[in-house]
């Protein structure tokens, strides 16, 4: 009887541990720092998807830890205030909207299409780390698709306190921020948005462009890091800002 009791206490415990192994990260709205440049002379229009705006990934990490992300608004907020840097005028469009009824050079309409991230023992580091790929769909005014292109950026927090939700939380920062940095330097040279300025068209024949800002192979070492001007570019790492 007693061994029976044990066993019965060792798996509630056991319940109790797994079921404590869960996190849930909300995403706070990110800032952007003001970058140093001058804006694309073009007036967009933003149109922001449902399900970019409600993003979540769930993963169980080693088959034990279980973590939800919310991205939330924090993605709608991005782009606004990105772009608002960006772009001579941002007009913010919801998924049901007919873009007629607005007036605007160019449409965006971004998404995700990838979300990884690591965790301390993963990675068997004391850092949290977040990718984000996300892909901007670029239209003329007459609804031609223009471009589509991916950036894929990074960002690396180190652990800090007992739970590690705070520390995922500043990586996806760090990774929005990475990514709002190669939009600002690459987004004209990437798209040719500006070539749809006063209601240029796109070339009847034009197919999707995919151009990939890869951050992966192009990271700068902490003690090497560069100015471009805007901010650091290449993934960030908050131990470097």
């Amino acid at each position: 009887m007693i061994a029976k009791t044990r066993s019965t206490l060792s798996v509630s415990l056991l319940l109790l541990a797994l079921a404590g192994c869960g996190s849930n990260v909300t995403m706070i709205e990110p800032t952007i720092p003001a970058p140093r440049i001058e804006k694309i002379p073009i007036n967009v229009a933003l149109r922001i998807p449902e399900e970019f705006k409600d993003f979540v990934h769930e993963e169980n990490v080693l088959g034990k830890e279980s973590w939800t992300i919310h991205l939330g608004n924090s993605n709608a907020t991005f782009f606004e205030q990105l772009f608002g840097y960006l772009f001579d005028g941002v007009t913010v469009i919801g998924p049901d909207d007919d873009a007629r009824n607005f007036a605007f050079d160019a449409l965006i309409e971004p998404s995700i299409d990838g979300f990884e991230f690591s965790v301390p023992n993963q990675s068997k580091t004391e850092a949290f780390a977040v990718w984000i790929r996300y892909r901007l769909r670029i239209f003329d005014r007459e609804g031609n698709n223009a471009s589509n292109w991916t950036v894929s950026a990074y960002g690396k927090s180190q652990k800090q306190g007992i739970g590690g939700s705070d520390s995922l939380q500043r990586a996806a920062v760090l990774a929005m921020r990475d990514a709002a940095a190669l939009i600002i330097m690459q987004m004209d040279k990437a798209t040719n948005i500006s070539s749809l300025a006063g209601g240029g068209l796109a070339p009847p024949t034009s197919r999707p462009v995919k151009v990939a800002a890869d951050t992966s192979s192009n990271q700068v070492p902490d003690d090497e890091e560069e100015d471009f001007g805007v901010f650091a570019i290449g993934g960030i790492d908050d131990e470097a800002e």
